[in-house]
């Protein structure tokens, strides 16, 4: 880690920033033009050491300022930089920029340096947290973070008292709220009133209730009481929306991928409503749904991702209500671990590790030291494929051993890299060799690394090549070839390897031959031994095994072996097929035998004194290929029958046998269905829990060994068909129907149940007639097309995905004809006694009859057929309906239902009383005072409501408040007394009827009143003397420096106060706006408010606002500036 260095912050007297900002260097001038085309594709950027000078984590005191200042040398780029300031992970703070947060950026061009400040003024506890600044450019980038603490202030001693009239802000004496919070602290001496003038309504409305009494004695207010009557009317609540009974909150919080719904409430159902997302309607689509229910409407956010992080807007008429969206990232965990490597030296090593969500970033670290693509070089590789993430280590040293981390910001895991040195093998040694005059000597090893590299000696002296004298290295086989061998070739040979302490020897002899010798002649033979092999030359080789048949042979002179396979000749050059020659002994060598190897080789033998020839038959065995075309053939509650074909290739071997597994779907365990070798293909797989899905797998077995699994099983369910149903019975029957229905039946299990089938016969015969094409879902089917008077029998069945249940059948048949049932009404409990309703609601009365055939029904009020088209009435074959939309006091009475079926018939009475709140009780007067009493009376209303009056609320109003207090509640009597009046005040009544309703919407008021009477006291009111409140027009909150962006409607707002009203003029850059669309104007009780609809690049300037009236003028102007958004793509990658 680098030494820390200076803090970059500065505040009051605590911390300074590096760079004296007390006088600006003459070199810094203003920012060179950004280069940076609107609308050109960002590039990639690399992470990249650009910061000079870093801000450092501090510590600020509540109240006080402070800056961090951040330097970047922009020698090494191609154009300008662009510095973002961010507050936790994604809180841009330039959108943020204003009297609270400002920022400043200027450039060195001697030392191209920039310098980025941010400025926080009047720390509070809200700005304290973590911080980030980024600055990128084209193809490179750089972040810094630090924090902010925020402590409370220090109690000190104030020397200037003047110091605690400070006024908030920073554009002037007069801008900005005075500030008299240094006041209300402890403090020994006693202050004196400022010079200058003081408006005390704003100091009584920012202070606590308790804190008043002290004021008001400091500037000289006697009338206490007077004084808290007007703070109480200036403390006017703020008017209630008209469009929105409820609106949005300030601020949602969503994690990535899920859905929000915004909600609000308004108060016309029918006003029509937009929605808007950072300025542009949002049109209803499969990701925003707008939803309307009542008074609610609610847009929801399907799958928010993190374009979804912005403003919205809910708009209704001309009313706004705004809201913000936060998108959360879950965190990216680790769902599959690192793993110990153990390797040898110069190997190829890879960690794999795979975390949740693709496209995350994760960090890896090697004992403590992060790893990167400019730390590590070529040494370490960083791939990425999907969820996976991989560090490749080339050719590893024994400089690689430790403990390996990688992190997310969810999770992290280690593995270790343990290596060790790599041992050389000798594979074939070199051999003493006796040679002749003119012939050919080779020395030939062969060692268990190709890439090791050695040297040849010859009695300790090296070897070095010749015409005569030649080295190969071709592999792992190293050769020393001597042509036309003389005697002083004889000696000891010995080859070694280059970094291994090791050697391989062997001698050459020379033999001396004299001219006179007559050599013997013996015919060739061929010694071939394969009787441990089985049948007669015929040799067996496992696949992938090294096959060497060393076969002897016998002449003289020394006989020409030739191998062949089929018409090919072998030959004796390098490669996994070879042939070794000796004097008396030829091998034939296969390298990881394979099936194509298999086949009959001959071996020929000649020389000058005959021929022989011999065949060997080479055949390769293997393990199986896997079993094919696994499947599920039928299921049961818990067991499953499943079928497979044998392998097309049973690897040169007899199948044995086959192993079986199983496992559920989404699970990654196998179990084992069988220990021992199972013949067959097919098996009865049990003990399995129904209702799960299930894959199976099988091994082909040989005696060789075990193939590899087959492919998985499609996924099967065990299922066992339900019970039968239960309590089949007849509903209806009529001359060509039969109505049945039943209950489900008792054991159902994990399949569920698709549906019914319903059959019918005659009785007497097995000749089922199916009466449904398809399964009904419901337990009720009424059966048509029934011939007439035939004795029927019927049954049904329930279905799954395992099949049919049994069946349930009724017990008799079933004589198909109409049943005469007597007509009866059964009319419902709540309507035996007397329906009671409100004026204005919905009755809806369903009355359920039977009788067989259909029964003519009569509705009949108060004895008289009914025939007022506002009571609508429905009948069905089994009930009928009286519903009156909108019920009225003159629906009130007897309603009789008749039911009549030919001779017979059957009545029901219903009762309907539809009531409403009272009138006002009438003649209300007092009749009689005496002390602190009043004695009232008044007659019942004339209006009841239609129903009993139950009681009286009284309530009193003195003449001075006016306002009215409950006496009495629930009163049964026209008459009351009301006590504890308060002597001096006069008083009215007014009486509100009740009933079942509740009370009357109107109430009757006495005629007279009551009037206390005091002796001995008068009072005499002073004169009111009306204040001049005329005064010149003073902004009592100035215009703020904006930063926004281009085509976003943006406002600027400011307060003024004058009287009389003073007049508004805005200007930009010094030019009277006129009456452009562009802008609106408004003025709401002196706060002043310029709405600039999507402005651009043009738009930017300095912008003024003046008030005018008779007695002066003040202006106070700010500073808007446009930017053009970045494209997102950019945005993303940085």
């Amino acid at each position: 880690m680098p030494e820390p260095q200076k803090p970059a912050a500065k505040g009051d007297k605590a911390a300074a920033a590096p760079a004296d900002k007390k006088e600006k260097p003459a070199e810094e001038e203003e920012l060179p033009p950004d280069e940076h085309v609107p609308g050109e594709d960002p590039q990639l950027s690399e992470l990249t050491g650009l910061f000079v000078l870093k801000p450092e984590s501090v510590t600020a005191t509540k109240g006080k300022d402070i800056t961090f200042v951040a330097k970047v040398d922009s020698s090494s780029l191609t154009r300008k930089p662009s510095m973002k300031w961010l507050k936790g992970k994604w809180l841009d703070l330039g959108s943020k920029a204003g009297k609270h947060l400002q920022f400043k950026e200027s450039y060195d061009r001697n030392t191209k340096i920039y310098t980025y400040e941010m400025s926080i003024i009047k720390v509070v506890d809200g700005d304290a947290g973590g911080y980030r600044c980024e600055v990128t450019s084209k193809d490179k980038c750089d972040s810094c973070t630090f924090e902010v603490s925020v402590q409370a202030v220090q109690d000190e001693q104030q020397d200037n008292i003047l110091e605690a009239f400070k006024r908030s802000g920073d554009a002037g004496e007069d801008a900005g709220d005075l500030d008299f919070s240094a006041l209300l602290k402890k403090r020994e001496k006693k202050l004196q009133e400022p010079k200058e003038e003081v408006d005390v309504w704003e100091i009584l409305k920012a202070a606590k209730p308790c804190d008043y009494e002290k004021i008001a004695f400091q500037y000289g207010i006697t009338d206490l009481r007077g004084m808290l009557k007007r703070l109480k009317k200036m403390k006017m609540e703020t008017k209630k929306s008209d469009a929105f009974l409820m609106k949005l909150d300030s601020a949602y919080s969503v994690e990535k991928g899920k859905k929000i719904q915004l909600t609000v409430e308004v108060a016309d159902p029918d006003a029509p409503i937009k929605w808007l997302k950072n300025g542009q309607e949002i049109k209803p689509s499969a990701k925003y749904v707008f939803e309307s229910v009542g008074n609610k409407r609610t847009l929801t956010i399907n799958k928010c991702s993190l374009s979804d992080d912005a403003a919205y807007e809910c708009v209704v008429g001309e009313e706004k209500c705004f809201t913000e969206v936060f998108v959360k990232e879950p965190p990216v965990t680790i769902t599959k671990l690192l793993d110990d490597v153990h390797t040898v030296v110069g190997e190829k090593v890879e960690f794999e590790v795979e975390v949740s969500e693709e496209g995350a970033n994760v960090k890896w670290m090697k004992d403590g030291v992060e790893l990167n693509r400019e730390t590590a070089g070529s040494k370490y590789r960083f791939k990425k494929d999907g969820k996976r993430h991989i560090l490749i280590i080339n050719e590893v040293t024994m400089e690689d051993i430790g403990m390996y981390y990688v992190f997310t910001n969810g999770g992290e895991s280690k593995a270790e890299l343990e290596v060790e040195d790599k041992e050389l093998e000798v594979l074939q040694s070199i051999a003493d060799l006796t040679l002749k005059a003119a012939e050919q000597a080779v020395f030939k090893c062969e060692v268990s690394d190709e890439k090791v590299t050695g040297k040849w000696f010859k009695d300790g002296v090296e070897v070095q090549p010749s015409d005569r004298i030649k080295m190969s290295h071709i592999g792992r086989t190293h050769k020393l070839t001597i042509d036309d061998v003389k005697a002083s070739d004889a000696g000891d040979y010995t080859f070694v390897p280059d970094g291994y302490a090791l050697s391989l020897s062997a001698k050459l002899n020379f033999l001396e031959i004299k001219i006179d010798y007559v050599p013997r002649q013996d015919p060739p033979k061929i010694h071939l031994d394969t009787s441990g092999t089985g049948n007669k030359n015929t040799i067996i080789v496992v696949a992938g095994n090294k096959l060497r048949l060393d076969v002897e042979i016998t002449g003289e002179p020394a006989p020409t072996v030739c191998w062949m396979k089929g018409d090919q000749v072998v030959a004796e050059a390098e490669g996994r097929v070879r042939v070794e020659t000796r004097k008396t002994l030829s091998s034939l060598v296969i390298e990881g035998a394979e099936r194509d190897d298999e086949g009959h080789y001959f071996i020929t033998v000649t020389n000058p004194a005959g021929e022989d020839k011999a065949e060997v038959i080479v055949k390769i065995v293997d393990v199986p290929n896997p079993p094919e075309n696994v499947k599920c053939t039928s299921v049961g509650e818990d067991s499953a029958a499943i079928t497979w074909d044998p392998p097309a290739f049973d690897g040169g071997v007899p199948i044995k046998g086959y192993l079986m597994e199983r496992k559920k779907v989404g699970s990654s365990r196998w179990t084992k269905l069988n220990f021992d070798v199972y013949e067959s293909t097919t098996y009865d797989a049990k003990k399995m829990i129904e209702g799960v899905l299930y894959e199976m797998r099988v091994f082909a077995v040989n005696g060789i060994g075990i193939s590899q699994p087959s492919t998985n099983s499609k996924p099967f369910m065990p299922i066992a068909p339900t019970s039968e149903p239960t309590r089949l019975m007849v509903d209806d029957v009529t001359d060509t129907t039969c109505a049945l229905k039943w209950r489900p039946p008792e054991r159902i299990g994990a399949g569920g149940i698709s549906g019914y089938i319903i059959e019918y016969c005659k009785e007497g015969s097995d000749q089922w007639v199916q009466a449904n094409e398809k399964p009904v879902e419901k337990t009720q089917y009424r059966v048509k097309g029934l011939p007439v008077a035939e004795k029927m029998l019927f049954r049904v069945t329930a279905v799954n995905l395992a099949g049919r249940s049994p069946p349930a059948t009724l017990a008799q048949a079933v004589t198909i004809r109409e049943i005469m049932e007597n007509p009866k009404i059964r009319l419902p409990r709540h309507l035996r006694t007397k329906l009671i309703t409100t004026v204005g609601d919905k009755v809806n009365l369903v009355i359920p009859f039977q009788g067989k055939p259909r029964p003519v029904v009569t509705w009949f009020k108060d004895g008289v057929l009914l025939e007022d088209k506002t009571v609508g009435t429905r009948t069905s074959e089994v009930d009928t309906i009286l519903f009156i939309r909108s019920a009225e006091r003159t629906h009130s009475g007897t309603y009789t239902l008749s039911v009549q079926i030919e001779n017979m018939s059957d009545s029901a009475d219903i009762q309907i009383q539809v009531v409403e709140k009272p009138g006002p009780p009438i003649a209300v007067h007092v009749t009689d005072v005496w002390g602190f009493n009043a004695a009232l009376e008044w007659k019942p209303p004339k209006d009841d409501g239609n129903c009993e009056i139950i009681g009286y609320t009284i309530q009193k109003a003195d003449k001075k408040t006016g306002e009215w207090f409950t006496v009495y509640e629930h009163n049964r009597r026209p008459s009351c007394t009301v006590s504890d009046l308060v002597m001096g005040n006069e008083y009215s009544f007014r009486v509100l009827s009740e009933n079942i309703c509740g009370l009357s919407d109107e109430a009757g008021i006495s005629k007279n009143t009551a009037v206390i009477t005091k002796t001995g006291l008068a009072y005499n009111p002073p004169p009111f003397k009306e204040k001049d409140m005329s005064r010149s027009p003073k902004f009592t909150t100035p215009l703020v420096d904006r930063s926004v962006i281009a085509g976003y409607t943006t406002a600027i707002s400011c307060a003024v106060r004058g009287y009389p009203k003073p007049k508004i003029i805005w200007m930009k850059n010094n030019m009277i706006i006129s009456e452009d669309p562009k802008f609106l104007m408004q003025n709401n009780q002196g706060v002043l408010t310029l709405n600039i609809r999507k402005p651009s690049l043009f738009d930017g300037g300095r912008y003024t606002c003046r008030a005018v009236n008779d007695l002066g003028q003040d202006e106070v102007e700010c500073k808007l500036e446009v930017r053009v958004l970045q494209e997102k793509g950019e945005e993303a990658k940085k």
